[in-house]
């Protein structure tokens, strides 16, 4: 991850930079921070659970969607790009034909952590996430081999942490049965 020396002062500005290249940044305190490309495992995690809570979803007849990670979310702070969210059918609507930032708080919103980002997943998006209403926040972390789930009560989150065999407990998807080990091994 390599910071630009481009500063960033408006959504706006944000939303029309080009830099001429298929780079993918997030704006970060008003500085553009570049995404490393994704490995292997970091895909194939967000991909089995875009498709588990998709099938959950439908087994429930929750007026949801999962998004990969080119829906962002609109922080207090900054735009976010998380790895997958979760968002109500009229939170689909409302970005069907424009650019795909949330205004509103997803339901759920996942991060993968990668060594580049552990400060950011566990720390600064943390407290972004609570700050605008989250409801659920889980952080995959295959360098540590846990799933934190994170629920928000009465404005900050309460963790819970799931290893191994241990069935994730979520407030949204009440009825899931997917382990720690089921997450990481995919």
């Amino acid at each position: 991850m390599t910071k630009t020396p481009t500063k960033i002062t408006t959504l706006e500005e944000y939303l029309d930079f080009n830099d001429g290249t298929d780079k993918h940044y997030e704006l970060e305190d008003g500085v553009l921070v570049e995404m490393p490309p994704s490995t292997g495992k970091h895909e194939a995690i967000i991909t089995l659970l875009l498709v588990r809570f998709f099938l959950e979803i439908q087994k429930m007849g929750l007026p949801l969607q999962p998004r990969l990670n080119g829906t962002e979310v609109l922080t207090n702070k900054q735009p976010r790009r998380p790895d997958v969210c979760v968002i109500t059918n009229e939170q689909a609507q409302s970005i069907q034909n424009t650019s795909a930032i949330l205004k509103t708080a997803p339901n759920l919103i996942v991060e993968v952590v990668s060594p580049e980002s552990i400060d950011r997943d566990y720390n600064q998006k943390t407290s972004e996430y609570a700050a605008i209403g989250v409801g659920e926040y889980w952080i995959v972390d295959p360098l540590e081999n846990r799933v934190t789930v994170c629920l928000l009560d009465r404005g900050s989150y309460k963790q819970t942490v799931f290893t191994g065999n241990q069935n994730i407990v979520s407030q949204i998807f009440t009825e899931l049965t997917l382990t720690t080990e089921q997450v990481l091994s995919a």
